[in-house]
């Protein structure tokens, strides 16, 4: 009875091609929104937490923060710290010397602003950013030629700078080595020459689209102390723990809170947070899920717009076919046999639209994460949801048709003309 209730459904469908079209549009656009919505949606989610991973799984940071300020929230007091409640490279040293056999290293880092390297007609839009040697362990950097900032160009406070690929194929276009040669860098109130002394594989971060290479903003390393040259405040609000290979980061992670909160017990104003990559992560990839779900939920409203079309066709259907439901009653077939026929007629035109919004789905999202230059990711239980919910559309908006033509009267609806 099945096959034979999907092969009249097909063949209604057959006879009525357009209006069965129509009718499959809501369906479609509503499952085409959620697929391509939710795929949109794990792919920035994917890119996020790659690029997050790629920033240490075994990286801890520890940031000054106020005592009345919930974590994760942003101050609204506008008071600052001073220079007593931030974290001094006598603390770190200090840190270092408690945790030797845990903790690899310390990163530092220290923003420069923007600035652009010129020569002649040549030019590299760059960020400058202060960091010591330890900051390349704390990080995805790849060295190409030469080496990261170290110990002795922080000691020196010297012009030395590292700069990437990019970069170097904008000032040296003739392919000429470029560690060992000077750049002039313009900031907003001075000039200043460095001498590079390692390059860098740059990796685009994020889903922003690209840039053209001329016109590419790249990171320019320098020494942190360098950096911090012309500024009054030479300690910092926050830095990054590496740990060793052989500790585990949850562990570490909270005697490193217990270590800071006996420094900072007697200042009543100040306390230092320590977070690790993995909560980060995790509160990351929660809050896109939820985001993604939510504009999916918004985006399904349009499935009840389309199962709404779908009951008012099979109304239709039900007044055109009044004849043959009396004649199917006539020859004994139940109510439960009429309501069956109809009830698969509607699952079978939700089926179909929705599968073909599921196909369009993907394909928009192909493409849309092509634009992105991010990685397509297909969930199975996703697509197989989104087919299964239109399914349950047809059925439950199909009911109500199916029951009107199930009540008829069959002496008269053999007479309906």
């Amino acid at each position: 009875m099945i096959w034979e209730n999907i092969s009249l459904a097909l063949s209604s469908l057959k006879s009525n091609k357009m209006r069965a079209l129509l009718t499959m549009l809501g369906i479609i656009i509503g499952i085409m929104s959620i697929i391509a919505i939710l795929i949109i949606g794990d792919a920035m989610t994917s890119a996020v937490s790659g690029n997050l991973a790629t920033l240490g799984g075994s990286n801890i940071t520890v940031s000054v923060r106020e005592r009345s300020v919930p974590e994760g929230t942003r101050s609204t007091t506008g008071i600052t710290p001073t220079s007593d409640d931030l974290i001094s490279n006598r603390m770190i040293a200090d840190l270092k010397l408690s945790f030797p056999d845990v903790i690899e290293g310390v990163s530092l880092s220290y923003s420069g602003g923007t600035a652009q390297a010129r020569d002649g007609d040549y030019y590299a839009n760059v960020s400058i950013s202060g960091v010591n040697a330890d900051y390349i362990l704390a990080n995805n950097i790849s060295i190409l030629s030469g080496e990261f900032i170290s110990d002795a160009n922080v000691a020196g406070a010297n012009q030395s700078a590292v700069v990437s690929d990019k970069f170097v194929k904008n000032m040296f276009p003739d392919g000429s080595d470029p560690v060992g040669r000077q750049v002039k860098v313009y900031k907003s109130s001075s000039i200043e020459i460095f001498t590079v002394v390692g390059v860098y594989l740059y990796e685009q971060m994020g889903f922003f689209g690209t840039v053209s290479d001329q016109d590419l903003s790249t990171t320019f390393y320098i020494p942190v102390s360098t950096a911090k040259q012309n500024v009054l405040e030479k300690n910092f609000t926050s830095m990054t723990v590496i740990c060793s290979q052989n500790s585990d980061v949850e562990t570490l992670t909270g005697r490193l809170q217990y270590y800071f909160d006996a420094l900072y017990a007697n200042n009543t104003i100040w306390r230092v947070s320590v977070t690790n990559m993995t909560s980060i992560l995790d509160a990351v990839t929660e809050t896109m899920s939820t985001i993604s779900v939510a504009i999916a939920v918004i985006a399904g409203i349009s499935l009840l717009v389309g199962g709404i079309g779908v009951m008012n066709i099979m109304l239709v259907s039900v007044t055109e076919r009044t004849r043959e439901i009396g004649t199917r009653k006539a020859l004994g077939a139940k109510n439960f046999h009429i309501r069956f026929q109809f009830v698969t007629e509607a699952m079978i035109i939700s089926l179909i639209g929705g599968v073909i919004g599921l196909s369009m789905g993907i394909g928009l999202g192909a493409i849309i994460t092509s634009i992105f230059d991010v990685p397509l990711v297909i969930s199975a239980v996703t697509t197989a949801g989104c087919v299964l919910f239109s399914m349950m559309i047809g059925v439950f908006f199909g009911l109500y048709p199916a029951n009107k033509a199930a009540k008829l009267d069959p002496i008269e609806a053999l007479r309906y003309e």
